[in-house]
């Protein structure tokens, strides 16, 4: 992200752009500063094309057409699956496309294996925009509070981030909620989060494998009624109860082998601070429970699907271990 900001900062673009990665707010984040920086309200000299129906030959023409009295021409192209398999044509043209023209594809899948991924990566730039790791959000949403006249604690910064999760675009939504909640007060502390930032979904999945553990069936269930209300779907519910086991599973395989909360964070590419969670509650059972609630999720899910059971009730049966 430091290239990046320096080609906006000195406004020194490369021809092609290509922003991928699994963050959503900094690829929209970058594809308008991008567009702010190299063409800002022009119009005439701006182009937005989203999907796999952009033809090939319209977009060559366009890129080959002088800017309207301006230095340059952007061209931003979303979620065109070029970079699962290009069009040859495009692939040729990038070397010959004229330097007045700046080409920013944002796109969800790509194939570093590609044709095209190759040529813009020897031609323009490839930014990764990955989920950030807990020590950068928690950097980049102190700053926004900063910016705010606000202080938070490494505390109340580790408690907030625990309970709104990882996502960038919730997390500055939560923030201006605690901005709004604190308005006359300097400094947010912990019962401001708990009195306005909303538990993601995932957490609550946290907390019914956390009663699960405890045998706590009562408030296992009252959470999954909580679920159904928010409309989620039953197996979702079922999806993410197997996701969060086999976290578990992988933590505590992990760690066992002398692995620390950072390595491990690394190899299954989780925030630290999930891990931290797993790990806790990785002590909570042995290894065989853990595998055995696995295979009871799979046992759900396929009950589900071969009409054996509906999804609700598999989904009860599980929390209460009724198999």
């Amino acid at each position: 992200m430091h290239t990046l900001n320096q080609h906006i900062r000195e406004q020194t673009f490369k021809p092609v752009y290509l922003l991928c990665g699994d963050e959503p707010f900094l690829k929209n984040s970058y594809k308008k500063r991008l567009k702010e920086a190299a063409v800002g309200d022009d119009g005439m000299n701006f182009a937005r094309f989203e999907g796999k129906a952009l033809e090939m030959e319209a977009l060559i023409r366009l890129a080959d057409t002088m800017p309207f009295f301006a230095p340059r021409r952007l061209i931003l192209i979303e979620d065109s699956g070029y970079f699962k398999g290009a069009p040859e044509a495009l692939v040729k043209y990038l070397p010959q496309m004229p330097d007045t023209t700046c080409l920013v594809f944002v796109e969800s899948v790509v194939d570093k294996r590609g044709k095209l991924y190759k040529k813009v990566k020897e031609l323009g730039y490839i930014a990764e925009l990955g989920r950030q790791d807990g020590a950068q959000l928690a950097k980049w949403a102190g700053g926004i509070l900063g910016k705010e006249g606000k202080k938070i604690t490494r505390q109340t910064m580790e408690y907030f981030l625990a309970m709104v999760g990882d996502d960038m675009e919730n997390i500055r939504t939560e923030l201006e909620k605690l901005v709004s909640y604190t308005w006359g007060r300097e400094v947010v502390t912990d019962q401001d989060v708990e009195a306005v930032c909303t538990v993601r979904i995932s957490n609550r999945i946290f907390e019914m494998v956390a009663a699960i553990a405890n045998r706590q069936g009562k408030k296992a269930m009252e959470l999954y009624e909580g679920l159904l209300a928010l409309k989620e779907p039953p197996m979702r519910i079922l999806f993410l109860i197997a996701r969060q086991f086999n976290q578990i599973l992988q933590v505590k395989e992990l760690a066992g082998q002398g692995m620390d909360r950072n390595a491990i964070a690394s190899k299954l590419k989780i925030q630290p601070f999930i891990v931290g969670k797993a790990t806790a509650q990785a002590r909570q059972f042995s290894h065989s429970q853990i595998l055995s609630y696995v295979n009871l999720c799979v046992e759900a899910e396929e009950a589900v699907k071969s009409g054996k059971l509906e999804g609700r009730i598999a989904v009860e049966m599980l929390i209460a271990k009724e198999y």
